[in-house]
């Protein structure tokens, strides 16, 4: 095609991180040793699943209220939302966007965290959502919090949340995250360090949008999700690209 906005821009491989850097500890041991060998999909793979909003609960998008049992839960109220937008700007309708975090204090609902911090009854940290006709998504959580890991002896996460974002089958799974705009410890992540190139790694940034907030309820961040090209998000499980 020879439309300019069909035409296909080529993604920057420049900008993904190694997958061994060492001031990223664990990166140590899952990054390969060996060359990487193309396996061929299977058609499984490459044609399911298919995701309708029949398969989705009334409060899947909504984090204060989807597994509140005596109450809402604690922490600063959010609205986050933008699109799944390929490489020209269009919007990817229909696409199933999952996201999972941790809580006000900064732990996960998992039996692995030991983190001090302590969990929160009425918050679960995971929901789901299906892209609109125009590549729209939402949804409502609390703000997590930063938590301590050991990689170094003071390092910290700062604020984020987990995205996963599917694609026409279970081959096509990206994962990446959100941070905060205004952070003070984005820039003392070794995750985030690992990218090389700056205005790549600014883009994994939500900018806060008072014009989407709620009055007197909750600040929003919008945080858009670009497949491929130029300006592609960063993903974790696929540095290529989708």
């Amino acid at each position: 095609m020879t439309h300019a906005d069909s035409e296909f821009l080529q993604r920057d491989r420049s900008i993904h991180p190694p997958a061994f850097t060492p001031d990223y500890k664990t990166s140590v041991l899952r990054s390969p040793r060996r060359a990487m060998i193309s396996l061929q999909s299977s058609l499984s793979e490459v044609t399911g699943p298919a995701f309708g909003h029949s398969e989705l609960g009334p409060l899947d998008n909504d984090l204060i209220l989807n597994y509140a049992r005596e109450g809402e839960p604690i922490g600063e109220r959010i609205f986050v939302h933008g699109h799944v937008r390929d490489e020209n700007g269009r919007g990817i309708p229909h696409t199933l966007v999952e996201f999972w975090q941790a809580n006000a204090g900064g732990r996960y609902r998992h039996r692995n965290d030991r983190y001090l911090a302590p969990i929160d009854p009425n918050f679960g940290g995971c929901g789901r959502t299906i892209t609109d006709e125009n590549g729209f998504y939402y949804f409502r959580t609390i703000k997590p919090g930063p938590y301590p890991w050991r990689n170094n002896l003071n390092s910290w996460r700062p604020a984020h949340i987990h995205f996963s974002v599917f694609g026409s089958g279970f081959a096509q799974r990206l994962i990446t995250q959100m941070y905060f705009e205004g952070d003070p410890l984005i820039w003392r992540d070794p995750m985030v360090l690992g990218i090389p190139d700056r205005s790549a790694a600014e883009r994994l940034i939500a900018p806060l949008d008072l014009g989407a907030a709620v009055p007197l309820d909750m600040l929003a961040y919008k945080f858009d999700i670009v497949l491929r090209g130029r300006q592609q998000t960063l993903f974790e499980n696929k540095l290529q690209g989708n």
